[in-house]
């Protein structure tokens, strides 16, 4: 853990997408993705887009998708976002970097990152949560390991569901990992719920309780199937007095798992579509913040789910940027800034996102053709995003829907 953060506190979180279909077994495991094979670029599933002459496009209708999406609904007593639906994570733990890993990842601790993918993107321009040095604060747990080890025991504690690996299959698993693939579905057997409910009651008392978890059950958390996705960082004064840096991953399963909610933090879950969610979000039947909302919209330009796991897994190995939004008051309106606005700071501001009233005039008469990365809220239900530029990281864009007028005023 870097300690020596000043504004955030470091966490992971992990976008969850499966198969429209519920599992056979009783179990709480999960499969591990389908085996990645060269897969369409970003554009893939805009067919299934209505477009727009002006470049929008509408959100996909929800039976194009053959997958849902895991969320979360915080409790109205929690101290961060109480009563938003949001991917399941948490911050990262001290025993996340427990040198007690290196024995359960022994067959992998000669292997660069215990077998994970490298990334192409230079060190310098990394964001700070992966490109921190590890090692010299004291882990002998590399960062991309112990991200992930935070976003699968979080998603465990919260939601019940468990990605891991049976350690009787490492062979398998190592000779796949030679390759930069998953050779085929790896699954843990003879893991009863009750059993499984009995340690995720554990693990929800001390988190340390997760490597316990996985040394007594011979399983390794299944690292390799998470693909890095993006970097979130709360702005200032929004969510609470806690701010986190968030490392975003995602992870496709080819059947819907057993879940269940923690009863504490977490009141209810659901898996729906993207589409479903972001209809949901403005019809104000649920609450989602920007992160979600962003990552949702991205999310529908792959309506099948085959498609989303192959794109993500090959982009993930070129890197992500770390996006700190910084929000403006115009108009009753707040301006949330992405980087890569026009608009958006490039000094001290841009480090903290401080709140703030803007009276630039560029605000109101911004040209056509300016380059515009940003969200408009009117108030906690009524969204729209701008977006004009072209993503970095070979990542993608988020579907635009035109937004919806409303005569409140803003609640924010």
């Amino acid at each position: 853990m870097n300690t020596a953060l000043k504004h955030w506190k470091e966490a992971a979180t992990l976008i969850v997408a499966a198969g429209q279909r519920f599992a056979a077994d009783s179990s709480l495991l999960s499969r591990t993705p389908q085996t990645a094979a060269p897969g369409p670029g970003p554009g893939a599933g805009a067919g299934l887009l209505q477009g727009r002459g002006d470049g929008r496009s509408h959100l996909p209708h929800t039976s194009c998708f053959d997958y849902n999406v895991l969320l979360l609904k915080r409790s109205s007593k929690s101290g961060f976002m109480p009563n938003a639906h949001v991917f399941p994570g948490g911050m990262l733990d001290s025993s996340d970097f427990s040198s007690d890993w290196l024995d359960i990842f022994k067959s992998f601790s000669s292997s660069p990152n215990f077998g994970l993918r490298g990334v192409k993107q230079p060190a310098e321009t990394r964001p700070p949560i992966f490109a921190t040095d590890r090692l010299k604060l004291g882990s002998p747990i590399p960062g991309e390991v112990a991200l992930r080890i935070c976003a699968l025991r979080e998603t465990f504690e919260e939601s019940g569901v468990l990605l891991a690996v049976s350690k009787l299959q490492e062979t398998t698993l190592l000779e796949s990992l030679k390759g930069e693939r998953l050779s085929e579905h790896y699954k843990v057997n003879g893991l009863c719920r009750d059993e499984l409910s009995r340690w995720r009651a554990l693990v929800n008392q001390d988190p340390s309780n997760f490597v316990r978890m996985c040394r007594e059950l011979q399983v390794l958390p299944n690292i390799w199937a998470l693909h890095e996705w993006g970097n979130w960082l709360t702005p200032v004064g929004r969510y609470g007095v806690t701010r986190f840096d968030t490392a975003f991953f995602i992870c496709c399963l080819q059947e819907t798992p057993h879940t269940l909610q923690d009863e504490k933090e977490i009141v209810r879950f659901q898996w729906s579509t993207p589409s479903e969610v972001l209809q949901s979000y403005q019809a104000r039947e649920l609450w989602i913040a920007p992160p979600q909302f962003y990552e949702l919209s991205r999310m529908c330009r792959f309506p099948l789910l085959r498609d989303l796991h192959n794109f993500s897994r090959q982009r993930a190995t070129e890197g992500c940027e770390q996006w700190l939004p910084v929000v403006v008051l115009q108009d009753e309106r707040y301006m949330s800034l992405l980087p890569g606005d026009k608009l958006y700071p490039v000094d001290g501001a841009g480090e903290t996102g401080e709140v703030g009233k803007s009276t630039d005039p560029q605000l109101k008469d911004l040209p056509e053709d300016s380059a515009l990365h940003r969200f408009v809220v009117s108030d906690p239900y009524t969204a729209s995003l701008q977006v004009t530029i072209t993503p970095k990281y070979k990542h993608l864009l988020p579907v635009v829907e035109p937004p919806v007028s409303r005569d409140s005023k803003s609640q924010l």
